[in-house]
C-alpha cells in the first residue's frame, strides 16, 4: 500500500502545505514559491473494507444517452463501480470505455464495470424492456417526481437509470419508454446538477435508501 508524506514550505510568508507519495520527488520544493520544504507527517493511503450490496436490491444498470464529455463518462464509471452498477450502455455520441480521456476520471473503473456501445439509445431501450428491464429517466419533465419521494426502491425487476445529454437532456423517444421520470430537488438558482454529480446521488440513493 503506498504511503504519503505531508510537506510544508519552510518560507514563513508562504507556508504552503501539500501531500506527495513518499517515494516521489514532488515534495522536494514548494510548488507555490519554490522554497525548500520539510516533511511534517507520514500516513498510508486510505483503504476500505469490501461492502456487500444491500439485501434484495434489484440489478442496477445505467444508460447514458448522448453524453458529450469523456470526463463525465469517466466519473460515471467510477461512481458505477462504487455503487455496484453492473453495466453501462453508452449510446449515441457518448464516449466509449476505451476513449483515451475516460481513464483520467474513471481511474481504472472502466476495466471493472461492464459496458457496451450502441448507436441508438431508443432501440437499445426497447431491447432492454423486451428482456424484462424497467427504465427510469433522471430528467426534469412535467410528469417527473422527486426521487426521494419514491424511495426506498420497491421494484423487483432489473432497473436501468437513464441520464441524458449535458445540454439537450434525454431524447423524447427514450423518455416515452421510461416507466418513471425522476428528478433531484434544487434549492438554489440553478435548475440542475452536472450529469455525473446527479448520477452519483441518484444511484447511491437507489442502492442504499431504506
Amino acid at each position: 500500500m503506498p504511503e504519503y508524506l505531508v510537506w510544508e514550505c519552510t518560507q514563513p510568508a508562504c507556508g504552503f502545505r501539500f501531500p506527495a507519495e513518499a517515494d516521489s520527488l514532488e515534495g522536494a520544493a514548494c510548488p507555490r514559491c519554490g522554497a525548500p520544504t520539510r516533511s511534517v507527517a507520514r500516513y498510508p493511503a486510505p483503504s476500505r473494507e469490501e461492502t456487500a450490496l444491500p439485501d434484495a436490491t434489484p440489478r442496477l444498470e445505467a444508460l447514458l444517452d448522448n453524453l458529450r464529455s469523456a470526463w463525465n463518462v469517466g466519473n460515471i464509471f467510477r461512481i458505477a463501480d462504487g455503487a455496484g452498477v453492473q453495466h453501462l450502455y453508452l449510446c449515441g455520441i457518448t464516449p466509449s470505455g476505451d476513449h483515451p480521456r475516460v481513464p483520467k476520471t474513471a481511474l481504472g473503473a472502466e476495466k471493472t464495470v461492464g459496458w457496451s456501445s450502441h448507436p441508438n439509445a431508443v432501440r437499445t431501450a426497447e431491447r432492454l424492456i423486451g428482456r424484462g428491464y424497467i427504465l427510469w429517466a433522471l430528467e426534469t419533465t412535467p410528469q417527473a417526481v422527486p426521487l426521494f419521494d419514491i424511495l426506498p426502491l420497491r421494484e423487483t425487476q432489473p432497473l436501468v437509470l437513464v441520464v441524458g445529454n449535458e445540454r439537450a437532456g434525454v431524447d423524447p423517444g427514450l423518455l416515452s419508454l421510461c416507466a418513471r421520470h425522476v428528478y433531484l430537488p434544487m434549492q438554489g438558482g440553478k435548475e440542475s446538477l452536472n450529469v455525473s454529480s446527479a448520477f452519483g446521488i441518484a444511484v447511491y440513493a437507489l442502492r442504499y435508501a431504506r
